[in-house]
């Protein structure tokens, strides 16, 4: 199982890992299908995890969850995780977790490798949190 810092952007579903849901966003419509954004994390980082479906129905904050065969990669300019067609995700518990919010994986800019342009590396940080999900003053 791979710690949420250590994910690299890929174009390929490879991601297992186990974190809790801190916030979710609204849902919305994508053509035929709902989506939502939220913020997860684990011990080790927190990055921005995104819901389709009736998976916006089914998980809620404080929720663990187990992703199998995830994908981390640029979704319409956003780097999110997410299941994709082929990953499966599964709450595995509720709110005993320890976590942090900061680095967001989400929130980092990735550069081609020079030493093997098939992969990605750390190049700055955007943002030390969440953008989209702000920490409370």
């Amino acid at each position: 199982m791979v710690t949420l810092k250590d994910m690299v952007p890929a174009a390929q579903n490879n991601i297992n890992t186990e974190f809790i849901i801190l916030d979710k966003g609204k849902t919305t419509l994508a053509g035929d299908y709902k989506k939502c954004l939220a913020l997860v994390a684990d011990e080790t980082a927190a990055v921005h995890f995104e819901l389709w479906g009736d998976e916006c129905d089914v998980f809620n904050g404080g929720d663990i969850i187990s992703l199998v065969d995830g994908i981390f990669s640029y979704n319409r300019k956003n780097l999110v995780l997410r299941a994709g067609k082929k990953g499966k995700v599964e709450k595995v518990g509720e709110f005993c977790m320890a976590f942090v919010e900061t680095p967001n994986m989400s929130e980092i800019r990735w550069i081609p490798d020079p030493n093997n342009p098939k992969k990605y590396v750390q190049d700055a940080v955007i943002s030390p949190h969440s953008r989209i999900f702000p920490p409370l003053p």
